[in-house]
């Protein structure tokens, strides 16, 4: 596999939002429930906008499994579209891997927040993480619930 073939892009974030993909001019041709095994969902990544903010990032968790949507690209060249939105290479780099879906492994573009920005002090807004929650048809029942009860931060300026 050469990643100039890769086609796919895994969502963890808000970016499970489908909305917010479209309102970012995503060209995808389908999506699907993706998850992996041995990585957990973490709100450590400093947001870009307002330090004091958490961004979810995904982090090695040996338990854990990380879910998400698989979004297949109508195009290679769509994944450059998200480098601006998600800081890339400064604040997370862009990474290949493989991705369980129901109908097989695909591999997948995948944003991983850089050491610099991580803070395990910082909580994310409630309004963040309703970007996560739209994904419910693609989350099991529990993965959601989990997420709908992580700790928040009470305020926050909002920003799509």
């Amino acid at each position: 596999m050469s990643i100039q073939t890769v086609q796919y892009y895994f969502a963890y974030g808000s970016n499970m939002n489908q909305a917010r993909m479209q309102r970012r001019d995503m060209r995808v041709k389908s999506v699907h429930a993706g998850w992996l095994d041995g990585f957990g969902l973490r709100f450590n990544k400093a947001s870009r906008r307002d330090s004091k903010l958490a961004c979810a990032n995904m982090v090695w968790a040996r338990a854990e499994r990380i879910q998400g949507l698989l979004y297949e690209l109508e195009s290679i060249a769509e994944i450059e579209k998200l480098d601006p939105h998600e800081g890339v290479p400064w604040r997370y780099s862009r990474e290949v891997y493989r991705v369980h879906t129901a109908q097989g492994v695909k591999p997948a573009w995948i944003y991983v927040a850089n050491p610099s920005v991580i803070d395990n002090n910082i909580l994310p807004a409630r309004w963040y993480v309703e970007h996560l929650l739209a994904g419910r048809d693609f989350l099991t029942p529990d993965y959601w619930d989990a997420i709908n009860t992580a700790d928040c931060q009470v305020d926050g300026i909002e920003w799509s």
